[in-house]
């Protein structure tokens, strides 16, 4: 009994001596790495349990047949009924695999334009102006540098399989819906980059990127704006608080994204080559804008909108909760 007693203490000790080891090796990496594996942890649990919602924020966005008129709620039961529950996760697996990535580039060239800018062009200065420069010059690298990953999602993710019918020996399913009649489903994330660039080459793997790049300032600009508008709002013995502050980013971001929304539509319509009125495809943010307005009505530039206000409570919460988690876990100073 005493030898059982010894052995179980014995393995406990050499799994506490483990999970030392493991935490010593996290330490042994600059701040900012540390920093941004915590970040993408908690990142990728948090757009985990909104991941259904994402979904069918990206049907309603697209126009998708037989699901821009049926509302959120329905395009939930319809996913449900055609996919199975595994179909509201479709795609969350490449939105995980590009936020490590996106937020390694973000870290790594913020600092440099941060310095390049103060520099270079001293008439800026070291102010808030500064700061939104150089941050929307590392995000519109870091999304340049992972867009072909937020395409592949966007167009595997728009395509509706009905997986009651029998898809074996090979055979394709074909979509319920697409852009084209007769279009097949893809097989994965690899078949879709194949079939972009057989069809494309290079350039077709950057389509739609011109709304976002052309978004990413003016977004900085409101949120930032906004953001100390909303900490004004907060009483001075709170605004240390974490929770408040993550809360007032997420509504400042809330706003900007209102306010450039109409441009995310655009991207998307673009990276599923919806047609405009003549039949060809959208040649930039002006012609998209006019073509959605005129074929679609204003309105469809704010298609699943709501769905962005849905996300923000669950988002901050299990953001916050599992940011704090992941930190003490890998001992991170605050």
């Amino acid at each position: 009994m005493d030898k059982e007693s010894s052995d179980i203490h014995s393995s406990i000790e050499d799994d506490d001596s483990y999970e030392n080891e493991q935490v010593q090796i996290v330490h042994s990496f600059p701040y900012y790495i540390m920093e941004t594996i915590a970040a993408g942890a908690y990142s990728a649990l948090a757009k985990t349990t909104v991941a259904p919602l994402e979904r069918i924020k990206i049907l309603l966005q697209t126009r998708a047949e037989g699901f821009h008129s049926v509302g959120a709620y329905g395009s939930f039961k319809k996913i449900v009924k055609h996919e199975g529950v595994r179909g509201l996760y479709k795609a969350n697996g490449v939105t995980i695999l590009r936020m490590l990535p996106h937020s390694a580039f973000h870290h790594m060239t913020y600092e440099q334009y941060r310095s390049i800018l103060h520099y270079k062009c001293p008439s800026v200065g070291t102010g808030p102006l500064l700061d939104i420069l150089a941050g929307s010059a590392a995000g519109g690298t870091a999304f340049l540098c992972t867009y072909p990953l937020d395409l592949a999602r966007t167009k595997y993710a728009y395509q509706v399989v009905d997986r009651r019918k029998n898809c074996s020996d090979g055979l394709r399913c074909s979509c319920i819906h697409s852009g084209h009649p007769a279009h097949e489903a893809h097989q994965g994330i690899r078949d879709v980059f194949r079939t972009i660039y057989r069809r494309g080459g290079m350039l077709a793997l950057y389509r739609g990127v011109g709304p976002t790049l052309g978004g990413i300032l003016p977004y900085n600009v409101l949120k930032f704006y906004s953001y100390e508008q909303f900490k004004t709002m907060v009483p001075t013995e709170h605004q240390s608080s974490v929770a408040l502050n993550l809360s007032c980013g997420a509504l400042a971001g809330l706003f900007g994204q209102t306010v450039m929304y109409p441009l995310d539509v655009v991207r998307r319509q673009m990276q599923v080559d919806i047609l405009d009125q003549n039949g060809a495809k959208y040649k930039n943010t002006i012609q998209g804008l006019k073509a959605i307005i005129y074929n679609q009505g204003w309105r469809q530039l704010y298609a699943g909108l709501c769905i962005n206000y849905m996300k923000v409570v669950p988002s901050v919460a299990i953001g916050l909760a599992s940011f704090d988690a992941i930190k003490r876990r890998l001992q991170i100073p605050s």
